[in-house]
């Protein structure tokens, strides 16, 4: 059977080829073929569901798909004696027509993007109970299902579950997450896949030949590959070809029409880029520009290319952006053999970047140009492993009276530790790593009460704590102490002020002297006297200087990281990174075993 309908509608005004050739039966429509089976099973065995759910992009048939289960549900024959449902509607009974023009009483179509409260489902509620007028099946459609209310959805759950024998719903939404698995699991899914472009393609050159419409088969390939799999967009398109020129469409028109750019054009655009050659690629850019390209069609174009040559990369008979018999072809084919697989990835993701930047910029044109010389000054970096070897390399031999390595003389520049710079495009972020052998720290004895409370340090300005003596009281010698007795008691905030804001004049047992810093409580002083005599059971006299005291424990560990970083500078292997990379920085530092080590030294506390 035909599977057009009239081209011309009531009052002879044009119909657009969306809806002139929407297929009224399962054999019309193009790229379903698993639906279309699993319906044909289920009708031919009577087992038919009472809900059904199609999902997919726009334009594959989800709603098409629907009226033509109406119809099949409804279909009586051309003679008017057909007492089942068949898979094959007739199209001519009274029921498959009055379905086809949205007329027939049992059969209600319903828009959920603009009718999504519960008053709305509860008029399917209360129809639901009666008995089709003339069909065989009351049939409710709810196209864009997803849109429903919570409470909406809620509201036809019981329903759906169990319907009368009478009823039947088919729900359509591009958002199958949006809708609520209570429902799903109450239906029969369909998910209509994607059109494959060669499918689309000669399903739209029969459609052209069917109006007797000229069609090169590259702008062909340009519509179908523009509809991204769906077939209402591409028949929409055919139809502004149509109407853009006179006579045989060509490439040409579709490109300015959809303002696309020569895909030879972008290949040269993509290989001046990679090239490094910034003055050219600009140019190049404003010449597509000029003649019509848009910069997001640019931006996309070059992503496809990326992904082409990687394809063909990792997979040299693989098909895709280019003809395989095309020039454009063997060119990106030869493109690919130069191109490393790093670079690749690397210009896919500043480009992807990219895409993004010029979708929502003010001046499209601008923010592709910056995306492009990005990129073209990122291929100039070397690969890494190539990094990685100059840079053992240069920190192998000794550094005589200080000077720089070979690298640094090749880079040029000198270190900064203002900005944060990155180790090189495409090496690993992980901090910078210093090996320092595990020097034994000697620990002092305690102190008494006469001498200074300047807290000893180890190496590397490791705060040291001294021994203490195995005793019922708990041992309170240093300030560090008295912080761990805070957290060990519940006292977090305490411990902060312990740790920031004490600046220690003496420390003996019942007796406590410090500074207080500009920010500290007024009332810490006597805070500390009421916790200790808490936590120790004695009364401790806690005093006020107006000077003098040491560094806080905040200011001993900020101290103690700076030397530690300044150590870790003088290390061949990192003056040799730091040579190599102006502009890089310190993030933390690891302290590791050294070679006659059996262990790693516990991980350097950093902020």
């Amino acid at each position: 059977m035909d599977d057009t309908e009239p081209s011309l509608g009531l009052g002879g005004e044009y119909k657009v080829l969306a809806r002139k050739y929407r297929p009224s039966d399962f054999t019309g429509l193009i790229g379903q073929e698993a639906l279309v089976r699993t319906l044909s099973n289920a009708f031919a065995t009577g087992r038919i569901a009472h809900a059904f759910m199609l999902t997919g992009v726009r334009g594959v048939g989800k709603t098409t798909t629907a009226r033509i289960i109406a119809r099949a549900l409804n279909c009586i024959g051309p003679d008017g004696k057909r007492g089942e449902p068949s898979i094959q509607p007739c199209g001519v009974c009274e029921p498959c027509v009055a379905i086809a023009e949205s007329r027939h009483v049992d059969v209600q179509e319903m828009d959920a993007a603009s009718r999504t409260g519960i008053d709305d489902v509860r008029e399917i509620i209360e129809g639901v109970r009666y008995a089709p007028a003339s069909a065989r099946y009351k049939v409710y459609i709810i196209d864009e299902v997803h849109m429903l209310s919570k409470q909406a959805f809620n509201g036809l759950l019981k329903t759906l579950e169990e319907p009368p024998p009478h009823v039947k719903f088919v729900f359509a939404t591009t958002e199958i997450r949006k809708v609520p698995v209570t429902v799903l699991s109450r239906c029969q899914r369909f998910d209509l896949r994607r059109i494959d472009t060669p499918e689309l393609a000669a399903h739209l050159a029969a459609v052209a030949a069917k109006e007797n419409v000229a069609l090169e088969e590259p702008a062909l390939g340009l519509i179908a590959r523009a509809a991204e799999g769906s077939v209402r967009d591409g028949l929409s398109l055919l139809d502004q070809a149509i109407a853009h020129g006179e006579g045989p469409i060509t490439a040409e028109a579709v490109r300015a029409m959809l303002g696309l750019a020569d895909r030879g054009r972008v290949l040269d655009l993509f290989e001046k880029v990679m090239a490094g050659d910034v003055a050219a690629a600009l140019t190049g850019l404003g010449e597509l520009y000029d003649r019509g390209a848009d910069p997001l069609a640019v931006m996309q174009d070059l992503l496809e290319i990326t992904h082409f040559l990687t394809r063909v990369k990792v997979a040299p008979a693989a098909q895709g952006f280019f003809d395989g018999g095309s020039g454009e072809a063997g060119r990106a084919a030869e493109m690919a053999g130069r191109l490393s697989v790093p670079s690749l990835t690397r210009a896919w993701t500043m480009l992807l970047k990219g895409l993004f930047e010029v979708r929502d910029a003010a001046r499209p044109v601008a923010a592709c140009e910056m995306a492009l010389i990005r990129l073209a000054y990122a291929a100039d970096l070397p690969p890494t492993d190539k990094l990685v070897r100059e840079v053992m390399d240069s920190s192998r031999p000794p550094l005589e009276g200080g000077g720089r390595s070979a690298g640094a003389q090749q880079g040029g520049g000198s270190p900064t530790s203002k900005t944060r710079g990155v180790l090189g495009e495409e090496a690993s972020s992980n901090s910078v790593r210093a090996r320092s052998a595990a020097g034994a720290t000697t620990h002092p004895s305690a102190k008494s009460a006469s001498q200074s409370s300047a807290l000893p340090q180890g190496e590397g300005g490791n705060l040291a704590v001294a021994p203490r003596q195995d005793t019922n009281e708990p041992a309170l010698r240093t300030l560090e102490d008295l912080a761990a007795m805070a957290q060990a008691n519940g006292s977090p905030v305490l411990k902060v002020h312990i740790e920031n804001d004490v600046h220690l004049v003496s420390l003996e047992p019942g007796r406590l002297e410090f500074r207080p810093s500009e920010r500290a409580p007024k009332t810490l002083a006597a805070d500390l006297a009421q916790k200790l005599k808490d936590w120790t059971g004695t009364r401790w006299i806690v005093t006020v200087a107006r000077e003098g005291g040491d560094l806080t424990l905040a200011e001993q560990k900020k101290a103690a990281r700076a030397a530690r970083h300044e150590r870790v500078l003088q290390e061949p292997l990192v003056r040799a990174v730091m040579d190599r990379f102006p502009g890089a920085e310190i993030v933390k530092v690891h302290e590791v075993a050294g070679e006659g080590s059996a262990a790693p030294l516990p991980e350097a506390e950093e902020e």
